[in-house]
């Protein structure tokens, strides 16, 4: 370690003991660096860590904010409580008052000792600085870097001029009205330059059935989004200038997956894995991606299934040490970088099903089937409520995957295995495939899943749709479907579209909704006795009747008659599913399943009934 901080990096007792034997240097109070470095390059690669030390309250601005570091000269930039200058060998760090009403964010910084987070001065901030009278801050700025944050500026707001009127109303907020008059001159007149990087920054190649699609970087503060040589059709977009594209945040971790690979943020998530769902791979090294197997359905499990039980060999981890819990033998396998990444925050397992019938983990083997485990705290029946949900969907005319309950090890509850829709289905097969969520089609973030409606679907879906007429009825139906079933999180996440494109085409040949999945009896778990669904549906949740779905169809521009149609065919549907299906032996004797199997029919028949 080239440098060593008291209280950070070092104590002050063993710091006052190396230095007296001459084996560290003091640069000033608390501030160390070995003997045998050279004071002035550890000082200058370790500036913004330095400075973050000395005063933890300032935030990093003018032209130290661009940089995430110092200038070439060695001047460090900083806005604070006061006026004031430090000079520590090489470095000197200046910091000014900070206006009243700060624009501040933060940013990563990795100066080889780890990362370390600082604030610093926004976009806008930024820029008002580089116009400030008789200000050294604003000196450093040069005309590239005006450049490189104007473009930002108008890539963000659309056009110059409305960038101008956001600069303007944070200059105003702080009373700097002659920094904000020269601020819309430069962006009404000036063109833009390249950004700058730092070494937190991170460069990924994403790439879309093992052909790279284009650049995902990360300098310290923001995200974006490089196009590459890619002539396939357009699979990738960032419409948040700064943030991750949509398309990339539905495929990262969510609740237990998250909370097992210990990641902090978008930046751990995408540097610790390779794989993804919809085909995606990233990788900091392109070379990478070539060595990852590619995700092709070989073996069905219609061969090794049934009366909707499993009948190959499990091979996944299980609850054998008598110790140790299913969950954490199932998370020591998302400790390997190549086991895929997967949505959702049910706890899942990638697998794959070998073609003697054995289903393993997906670590080095392709990713074709998702495992669903019993869950905890009252959901343990979660995989037989899903199985129960999907058969009632297929009955109903619904597109659904291949699925079967797996007898577990260890006396463990059966688990769900369900067939990946979204690859493809021999080596022969050179479909492009992708699925995605619409949280991704509407640009929104996973955490605002619950807070879509079935109205804004429908709009999405009619432009998107390779056949809008008949997608706009399946949306009618699921949402109808949803009521019936009383599924309550049949959120943004649940709902997708598959995108497919031949070989060497331009644009997608087929984008429809995707079929049926992640659909279960929400009212049948402890706590969710009442609960809603999860998207409105003409401003309600609950207590739907005819008149509801007939109001929604005509919002989504479907004709009164078809939507009766619909309803009265999925009441006559899902009536005799529930008057013929019946429960596999495994669960036959299961007092649990068949009472939940029991509830469940009788909450679609109340309901059934009400729409009659």
């Amino acid at each position: 370690m080239a440098i060593h901080l008291v209280g950070e990096t070092i104590d002050k007792t063993r710091s006052h003991y190396l230095a007296r034997q001459g084996r560290l240097v003091p640069l000033m109070r608390g501030i160390y660096v070995d003997a045998e470095d050279d004071a002035d390059v550890a000082i200058m690669r370790h500036a913004v860590r330095v400075a973050h030390y000395l005063y933890p309250r300032a935030y990093l601005s003018g032209a130290s904010a661009v940089l995430l570091g110092p200038a070439r000269d060695g001047r460090l930039f900083l806005s604070g409580r006061r006026n004031q200058r430090t000079r520590l060998r090489s470095l000197e760090i200046i910091q000014n008052t900070a206006p009243e009403h700060p624009s501040i964010a933060p940013a990563v910084i990795d100066d080889g000792m780890g990362e370390f987070r600082i604030d610093v001065s926004s976009i806008r901030q930024r820029f008002l600085e580089a116009f400030r009278i008789r200000s050294e801050h604003a000196a450093a700025l040069d005309d590239a870097m005006r450049d490189q944050i104007a473009q930002r500026l108008v890539e963000e707001y659309g056009t110059p001029q409305g960038a101008a009127d956001a600069v303007w109303t944070l200059a105003r907020e702080n009373q700097w009205y002659r920094e904000g008059e020269h601020a819309e001159r430069f962006l009404l007149r000036r063109p833009a330059s390249r950004p700058v990087r730092n070494e937190a920054a991170i460069d990924l190649t994403v790439a879309w059935h093992g052909a790279p699609l284009g650049r995902l970087t990360h300098d310290g503060f923001e995200w974006r989004w490089l196009d590459g040589d890619w002539r396939g059709p357009p699979l990738i977009r960032q419409t948040t200038p700064g943030k991750l594209p949509p398309f990339i945040v539905s495929l990262l971790p969510e609740g237990w997956l998250r909370s097992v690979l210990h990641d902090r943020d978008e930046r751990a998530l995408l540097k610790s894995g390779r794989r993804y769902m919809s085909n995606i791979t990233i990788a900091e090294r392109p070379g990478e991606l070539a060595n990852l197997a590619p995700d092709v359905l070989t073996t069905s499990l219609a061969r090794y299934s049934l009366d909707g039980i499993f009948t190959g060999q499990y091979a996944g981890p299980g609850r054998r040490p008598i110790e140790d819990s299913f969950e954490r033998n199932l998370a020591a396998i998302f400790a390997s970088s190549e086991t895929p990444r997967l949505s959702g925050i049910q706890i899942k397992a990638p697998m794959f099903l070998g073609p003697d019938g054995t289903l393993t983990a997906s670590t080095k083997e392709p990713f074709t089937h998702i495992l669903k485990p019993a869950g905890t705290s009252g959901f343990e029946i979660l995989p037989i409520v899903e199985w129960q949900a999907l058969a009632l969907g297929a009955a109903a005319g619904f597109e659904t995957p291949a699925m079967a309950l797996v007898p577990m090890p260890d006396g463990m509850p059966p688990a769900l295995l369900v067939e990946r829709f979204d690859i493809r289905t021999g080596n022969n097969d050179r479909r492009l495939l992708a699925l995605e969520d619409f949280c991704s089609v509407l640009g929104l973030p996973t955490e605002a899943k619950y807070d879509g409606t079935m109205e804004r679907v429908a709009r999405a879906v009619r432009p998107l749709s390779t056949a809008p007429d008949e997608d706009l009825l399946i949306v009618f139906r699921r949402a109808l479907f949803a009521w019936l079933i009383a599924d309550g999180d049949m959120h943004l996440k649940n709902l997708a579209i598959l995108k497919v494109a031949e070989p060497g085409s331009g644009r997608f040949t087929s984008v429809r909704m995707a079929p049926l999945y992640d659909a279960v009896t929400t009212r049948v778990f402890p706590r969710l006795a009442r609960d809603r669904m999860a998207l409105k549906l003409g401003g309600k949740d609950d207590r739907l009747r005819r008149s509801d779905f007939r109001s929604f169809a005509g919002t989504a521009g479907l004709k009164a008659a078809a939507a009766d149609d619909a309803i009265d065919q999925m009441i006559r549907a899902l009536g005799a599913a529930l008057d013929t299906l019946t429960l596999p032996a495994l669960l036959a004797n299961s007092r649990v399943a068949v009472e939940a199997i029991a509830r469940i029919q009788r909450l679609v028949r109340e309901r059934i009934d009400k729409l009659t």
